[in-house]
């Protein structure tokens, strides 16, 4: 079979599968909940401007087991003051030990709020770990993550 052969009719199936799958989507009922939307500072597309904040390991890893368990208890600490605050809306470490270490996303309106915020971190005044800080346009409801994550937290980290 010619490629021009095959190519045409597996576009077109995919082409009109979307469309079905658009109609579908556009005949749902719509489940839009305007004072959820509002509560939550979201514009019409359901979105928030938000500072997303890369956590990587900074140049001052050297510190003794037990001033490195100190650091991490402090660093926990002030990510669930800030939490608390509702200025951090979601945070997490990734799994891969890599130079990355985690992220925050922050409801503020500028990366120098961020980066006040940031430096209020025990990690990073030690310098073990380090901020890159980037405005960010994601979902409203990640406003919403830290009411749930209380209802399905057993233990605090």
């Amino acid at each position: 079979m010619k490629l021009r052969n095959w190519i045409i009719p597996t576009l077109t199936a995919a082409l009109l599968s979307t469309g079905a799958m658009a109609e579908e989507s556009v005949n749902k009922k719509s489940t839009y909940d305007p004072q959820l939307a509002s509560e939550l500072g979201a514009d019409k597309y359901g979105m928030h401007k938000y500072v997303l904040a890369l956590l990587k390991a900074g140049p001052n890893r050297d510190q003794d087991k037990a001033t490195a368990a100190e650091l991490q208890r402090a660093h926990m600490a002030n990510i669930q003051r800030l939490a608390n605050e509702g200025v951090l809306v979601l945070a997490g470490p990734f799994l891969d030990g890599g130079a990355l270490r985690g992220i925050y996303v922050f409801d503020v309106d500028t990366v120098e709020e961020a980066r006040k915020l940031t430096e209020t971190d025990p990690a990073i005044q030690a310098g073990r770990l380090v901020m890159e800080l980037h405005p960010w346009y994601g979902s409203a409801a990640l406003k919403a993550v830290n009411d749930l994550h209380g209802k399905l937290s057993q233990q605090a980290p």
